[in-house]
């Protein structure tokens, strides 16, 4: 019997990461995402990263989607889509 693995495409927070930016008040662009994880010390994370994230050209790795969630005041969780999207939390 052979094995079979799936691949993901992506990841499962893009969609996620340009909505709470867009819910952000007032909205954030990738470039004030971008600066404030560099605040927070995530240094390698920049527009053309943000962006490439959001496109689907770019995987997430754990410790980046938990700097993401609390840079955007989310749960991971609703990052990746586990939560219903109108659970963002109102600000």
């Amino acid at each position: 019997m052979s094995k079979r693995r799936s691949r993901a495409q992506g990841n499962l927070c893009a969609q996620r990461v340009r909505l709470g930016r867009a819910l952000q008040k007032p909205p954030m662009t990738q470039e004030d995402l971008a600066r404030k994880l560099q605040l927070m010390g995530a240094q390698d994370m920049t527009k053309l990263i943000i962006s490439r994230i959001e496109n689907n050209q770019r995987h997430v790795y754990d410790l980046e989607l938990s700097i993401l969630a609390q840079a955007l005041n989310v749960s991971m969780e609703w990052l990746v889509g586990e939560a219903a999207e109108n659970d963002y939390p109102a600000r």
